[in-house]
């Protein structure tokens, strides 16, 4: 290498220049390839599987739009639209009316919502205590039963004695509830 120019630092290793007129794909392969290879190499098979993906959406995209407005008739899609709003007129027709009945209910149940009110709030002017028809019932019941003859009650025996409370202790038994200790647990340590 005639044209190469050395160059000496003091107290460094040589530096050697290349020109330019003496550079060839050798270059390249020492830089380029040497330290962004793999680098290039998952880049150039990234692109080419994206290719391969776009280009089969592509083509599965294509045919079905193609074929769909080729072979439908325009008289089937206007009687499948005619086919749909009626049954969606159906459907709403269905769901007015129940909306009505319901509201209807509503009303009803409001209705006797208020006459509740109202019969509490005069039996309160009366003095009286409110009854509801409920406990009005029963008393007309109580009131029908009281001149026929009344069943004897059956002497039962109850299940356990009226003092009885399970958390004390009490009552015998071999299973009974004691209460943890208090104070940290006892772990190792």
């Amino acid at each position: 290498m005639d044209d190469d120019v050395t160059i000496e630092d003091e107290g460094g290793p040589e530096i050697q220049t290349i020109h330019p007129e003496n550079q060839d794909l050798s270059f390249l392969q020492q830089t380029l390839l040497a330290e962004y290879g793999w680098y290039l190499l998952f880049m150039f098979v990234g692109v080419y599987l994206l290719v391969q993906h776009l280009s089969k959406r592509k083509a599965s995209q294509g045919p079905s739009n193609s074929a769909s407005g080729v072979v439908q008739d325009p008289d089937e899609v206007v009687k499948r639209q005619q086919a749909l709003e009626a049954s969606r007129r159906r459907m709403q027709e269905e769901l007015d009316a129940k909306a009505a009945l319901f509201k209807v209910k509503q009303q009803q149940l409001e209705e006797e919502k208020r006459q509740q009110k109202i019969e509490m709030w005069e039996s309160m002017k009366e003095g009286k205590s409110y009854k509801g028809k409920s406990k009005i019932a029963q008393n007309s019941e109580e009131a029908s039963t009281s001149t026929t003859v009344l069943k004897p009650k059956t002497d039962k025996k109850p299940l356990r004695s009226s003092g009885f409370n399970p958390l004390s202790g009490e009552g015998g038994g071999s299973c009974t509830w004691r209460p943890g200790r208090r104070g940290p647990s006892a772990g190792g340590g």
